[in-house]
C-alpha cells in the first residue's frame, strides 16, 4: 500500500487574485471546508499516513491552518521552496527525500474531486500513472492521448490531466535540483512508453479562478 503523498501547494495563484493575496489557493474554502482539507481526508481514507506539502507563497499559513496532521490521522511535513516556487518538477524533486524510495501519490492542491485515491495502482509498471478527465470548458484541447492504458503526447483525441497521479522517484533520478516544470519530464517518459493512465469520469473541478471557486461553493452548499 502506498502510504506517502505529495500535495502541490507552492504556487502563487495569480488567476485567483485578489483572494490569493492573503490566502494560499489550497487554503481557500468551498462548501465550508478548505480545498486541501478535503484532499487530506481522502488521502487518509485511502491508507496514506505521511503527506508532504510543498510551500512557497504565504508558506507560514499552512502549518498554522493544518498543524502536524494529527487531526486528519496523518503526519504532515512541509517542503519550503523559498520565496519563489520551484515549479512542479523542481518542487517534486526537492520533496523526494521526504517521500521515500517507493511509489508515492501526488495531487494538485487546487482541484476538487471525489476521486478515490485507493483505486490508483500501488505498484505502477512504468515511471508514473496519471489520472485524466474529460476536457473542461476552459481547456477544450486536452493534454494527452490515452490508449490501451498508456498516455501519449501525440495527435488524437486528448483528455485533460487531472492533477492526480502515482510517481516513482526514478522519474526524476537524473534531474538536478532547481526550477523546472514536470510536464516535459512526463512527456519524455511517455515517448518511452513508461506512463500509464486511467480515465476518471466522476466529479472533478479545476478551481482556478474566483468564479469557479464561487460556483463550487454554491454547488457544495446545495447538497449539504
Amino acid at each position: 500500500m502506498i502510504t506517502r503523498a505529495l500535495i502541490f501547494a507552492a504556487g502563487r495563484g495569480e488567476r485567483m487574485r485578489p483572494l490569493t493575496d492573503t490566502t494560499p489557493k489550497p487554503l481557500l474554502c468551498a462548501g465550508g471546508k478548505r480545498l486541501i482539507e478535503r484532499h487530506l481526508e481522502r488521502l487518509a481514507a485511502a491508507g496514506v499516513r505521511e503527506v508532504v506539502i510543498n510551500t512557497s507563497h504565504l508558506a507560514e499559513a499552512f502549518p498554522a491552518a493544518l498543524g502536524d496532521g494529527a487531526r486528519f490521522g496523518l503526519r504532515i511535513r512541509y517542503s519550503y521552496e523559498g520565496p519563489q516556487p520551484l515549479e512542479t518538477g523542481g518542487g517534486m524533486r526537492q520533496a523526494l527525500p521526504l517521500l521515500g524510495d517507493g511509489p508515492f501519490l501526488a495531487v494538485n492542491g487546487d482541484i476538487f474531486s471525489d476521486f478515490d485515491f485507493s483505486t490508483l495502482p500501488q505498484n505502477p509498471d512504468g515511471l508514473a500513472h496519471l489520472v485524466v478527465v474529460d476536457n473542461p470548458a476552459h481547456h477544450p484541447a486536452g493534454d494527452f492521448v490515452l490508449r490501451d492504458g498508456r498516455l501519449f503526447d501525440e495527435p488524437g483525441p486528448r483528455l485533460t490531466f487531472a492533477g492526480i497521479g502515482v510517481y516513482r522517484p526514478e522519474l526524476l533520478a537524473d534531474r538536478a535540483p532547481g526550477v523546472f516544470p514536470l510536464a516535459p519530464v512526463l512527456r519524455a517518459a511517455m515517448r518511452a512508453g513508461r506512463v500509464g493512465g486511467s480515465h476518471w469520469r466522476g466529479v472533478w473541478d479545476d478551481v482556478g479562478t474566483p468564479e469557479r471557486l464561487a460556483e463550487l461553493d454554491r454547488r457544495l452548499g446545495a447538497v449539504q
